[in-house]
């Protein structure tokens, strides 16, 4: 059970309370359902949290816990909800079955890794939006935002398959981040902006969402300002990309002298992190088994229960939602910070729940279980770093 999927529950919950006359309150349109947040009424023993009965509290003329009440005894009987329980002030905690957590980890899965293309049909969470145009402003900066929008609209569900041809009737937006100031060897000290004289064409992007660029004629999805072969020449393609998409593009970037292959540089542990799930792909073939969702096991604080593996799965859970608001507020930097998030708690869980046999131990169904979950995560790393238009090296 996915976020998404929960908060249709959540919102039947409600629906089906009115009906009853349990509550007299408006179905949210939306319910926003995440991972606990430690401080809003989360807790690290259970896996999703809804504050909607904060919501419609008001409204019902009843107290948040009075309503989240309501919507428990609802919501305990949804398949793959485990529990329920009301916290703070009325948030609605919510735990899953382990089936139900395996159960996410096989469709992620059965996705399969990127192949060249966007997984953009895991994603879209309903019929394709309106035909989007994009057009970048001056700037490197602006034309590498552009293109990776040009992926994550549709895998977000914006402009994607069934929406109307593009034409000249499309919706056109000017993305302007916050420039960027390139230095260039042969000029000294000097400072260069891309700006008079672009060539600016327009190139079908694909799935509904147009972009404008400049530069030279070739492949539509490169930039090639004389700006980007400064920078590439310095920090390589991929540095390049994350640094300018990293931040939110109101945020000034700070370009570094070189690429930085170490902890401290997001980009390097999202791709080592995706190497090593790639690791035990590899590993555990020598050894003579293959991944298969279950029960990660009986560690010292117990399989699913243990907060690391928790947090692996929410990452996993809560990627298709990024994805989405990230497409919808134009922002590829959510999907680059969801992506160390995942990252960091896989690396983590790693330590805790090794997929692979330690010592004299035998391949049993266990390490199957989390090779599952570790090929999971490295299937979400691998479609973020796609969308941003980063490689997937499966080795570092």
């Amino acid at each position: 059970m996915t976020p998404a999927e929960l908060s249709r529950a959540v919102q039947r919950a409600v629906r089906g309370a009115v009906a009853d006359g349990e509550l007299s309150v408006t179905v949210p349109e939306r319910v926003v359902v995440r991972a606990p947040v430690p401080g809003e009424g989360g807790g690290g023993e259970t896996d999703l949290a809804c504050n909607v009965a904060l919501r419609i509290a008001k409204e019902a003329g009843r107290s948040p816990r009075e309503v989240a009440e309501v919507l428990r005894r609802r919501l305990v009987e949804v398949p793959g909800v485990g529990g329920v329980e009301i916290a703070g002030a009325g948030f609605l905690n919510v735990t899953l079955t382990r089936t139900a957590r395996a159960e996410l980890v096989g469709r992620v899965l059965a996705r399969g890794r990127v192949q060249g293309r966007a997984q953009g049909e895991w994603f879209v969470s309903g019929a394709g939006g309106a035909s989007v145009g994009l057009r970048a402003a001056e700037g490197v900066r602006a034309a590498v935002v552009v293109e990776a929008l040009g992926r994550i609209l549709p895998a977000g569900g914006v402009g994607g398959p069934g929406s109307a041809e593009v034409g000249e009737k499309a919706r056109v937006e000017v993305i302007r981040p916050r420039p960027v100031e390139v230095r260039h060897e042969s000029e000294g000290h000097g400072v260069f902006r891309e700006s008079e004289g672009r060539d600016v064409r327009r190139e079908r992007a694909g799935h509904g969402v147009l972009y404008e660029h400049g530069g030279h004629e070739g492949d539509v999805s490169t930039p090639t300002s004389r700006e980007w072969r400064t920078l590439t020449a310095r920090l390589g393609p991929d540095e390049t990309r994350w640094v300018l998409l990293r931040a939110a593009q109101h945020d000034a970037v700070r370009l570094p002298a070189r690429p930085v292959q170490r902890e401290s540089n997001g980009r390097f542990r999202v791709q080592y992190a995706y190497a090593r799930t790639c690791a035990m792909t590899r590993n555990a073939r020598q050894l003579g088994f293959a991944s298969e969702p279950g029960d990660v096991g009986a560690t010292e604080g117990g399989g699913w229960e243990v907060r690391e593996v928790r947090e692996v799965w929410a990452a996993m859970a809560e990627y298709p939602g990024v994805v989405e608001a990230a497409a919808r507020h134009r922002a590829p930097d959510r999907v680059a910070r969801h992506l160390e998030v995942t990252a960091d708690a896989w690396l983590r869980c790693h330590d805790v729940c090794p997929p692979l046999p330690v010592g004299e131990e035998k391949p049993s169904a266990v390490h199957r279980a989390r090779l599952a979950l570790a090929e999971a995560a490295g299937t979400v790393l691998a479609n973020g770093l796609h969308l941003l238009g980063l490689s997937t090296p499966e080795r570092l």
